[in-house]
């Protein structure tokens, strides 16, 4: 068994930026995601395969941002680091899951590796539950048990069905970098678990946002509508991926989450009728990625045209006057609605990529330069609040989600 500090040094051995404390007038912008990347691995846990001081979900979408800066930068260094963080996450992070298999083992939560499970007290859907995981430092015992964690389906599974589906969202990304068929396999697999969950109490479409069904919201379909619109673009049954993707959106275009100013709500009360809670910005942004890749897969106008009202209507509902994207969770917003903001410009990115907009463009670049200019610390992390000032601390949940806006900077010069 290797020690952590091995791995550890593994991981973090690959430097590809120069010390850059205190630059505030660095203008390129893949240094800048760069440095933002440096800075965000000393968050990285080897020993777990998480990133630290956030959530199971929270990494799972940290593997999407590692990949997407991949993308846009043919960096060798960066190439290798990203690889090895991928493999490592894959063998690591499976003991962490705070709920394997959830839905198999009723109201119940693993409290050591050898699946010894106690009575799970969820707190319910207003407050949501602990995604915080501790920082452990321990490594699976052997390989052997380490690939038969990774290849197991329930060990990513958690039963609330976001989470499971920002892990096949990852490791999507993750084979668009590398084009290890071993990530591709793994979402299919996750997609089919939770495409098993089909069928709500409302309009028998849709899924719930957990195991327990007591709650249908925004992103867990948005996020089946993406994982499906992704996999109909890479795994070999495209056909099946269309029909899901395209049953998920005809459901949720008729479900009253998108209101009548084209932003999304939460979710559905009991009786089905939007709640009109709040409009996260991750929940204007999940979507737009779903409609780009399915536009891809089965070309359709309706479906950019649905996906340009959305952003220009987010633009508007959640800036600023200086054009700004704010959360109104702001300036606490907790380990979850920390992270949300970069996942809406993230999608914006893809959306703009296919179908151009100078207001995109504004929006990308007014954002990434706030962040770089106004909402970074001398050792270049990067907090809360895009508009500034710097919030202390920073944690792996703002850095990453600031991070965002500075890769999308990239593809938008």
């Amino acid at each position: 068994m290797y020690p952590p500090s091995f791995i550890r040094t593994l991981i973090l051995s690959v430097s590809f930026a120069s010390n850059a404390f205190g630059q505030s007038d660095i203008s390129d912008p893949t240094k800048r995601a760069e440095f933002a990347l440096s800075a965000l691995q000393i968050f990285y846990n080897a020993g777990t395969g998480l990133w630290s001081t956030t959530g199971w979900w929270n990494s799972a979408n940290i593997l999407n941002i590692v990949a997407n800066l991949a993308k846009v930068d043919d960096s060798p260094q960066l190439q290798s680091l990203a690889s090895r963080i991928f493999a490592n996450t894959l063998v690591q992070a499976p003991p962490q899951n705070p709920q394997p298999g959830v839905e198999g083992n009723h109201n119940k939560q693993r409290v050591n590796s050898n699946d010894v499970f106690v009575m799970f007290n969820s707190t319910g859907v207003g407050s949501g539950y602990t995604k915080i995981m501790d920082n452990e430092d321990e490594l699976v015992t052997t390989g052997e048990r380490a690939k038969t964690a990774a290849a197991n389906v329930n060990d990513w599974l958690d039963g609330f069905y976001d989470d499971d589906l920002w892990w096949a969202l990852g490791w999507i990304a993750a084979y668009d970098v590398t084009q290890d068929k071993e990530y591709l396999t793994l979402a299919e697999s996750i997609f089919a678990a939770v495409a098993t969950t089909w069928g709500t109490n409302c309009g028998k479409g849709g899924i719930y946002w957990s195991w327990q069904k007591d709650y249908v919201n925004a992103i867990a379909n948005e996020l089946f509508l993406s994982t499906a619109a992704h996999l109909a673009n890479r795994a070999n049954d495209k056909a099946s991926y269309v029909a899901w993707a395209k049953k998920e959106i005809d459901w949720f275009t008729t479900s009253g989450m998108i209101n009548q100013r084209f932003t999304i709500n939460d979710g559905l009360t009991s009786d089905c009728k939007n709640n009109n809670m709040t409009t996260w910005s991750y929940n204007q942004g999940v979507i737009l990625g779903g409609l780009v890749e399915l536009n891809r897969a089965s070309p359709e106008d309706s479906y950019l045209t649905l996906a340009a009202k959305i952003a220009k209507a987010a633009i508007a509902e959640l800036s600023d006057d200086s054009g700004i994207l704010h959360d109104k969770c702001g300036p606490y917003c907790g380990a979850d609605g920390s992270q949300f903001k970069g996942i809406f410009v993230r999608n914006l990115q893809l959306l703009h990529d296919v179908a151009p907009d100078d207001a995109y463009v504004e929006f990308i670049q007014t954002n990434a330069n706030s962040v770089w200019t106004n909402n970074r610390d001398d050792g270049n992390m990067l907090s809360l609040d895009w508009a500034g000032p710097f919030i202390n601390p920073a944690n792996a949940s703002t850095h990453s989600s600031a991070m965002e806006a500075l890769i999308a900077a990239i593809t938008v010069e």
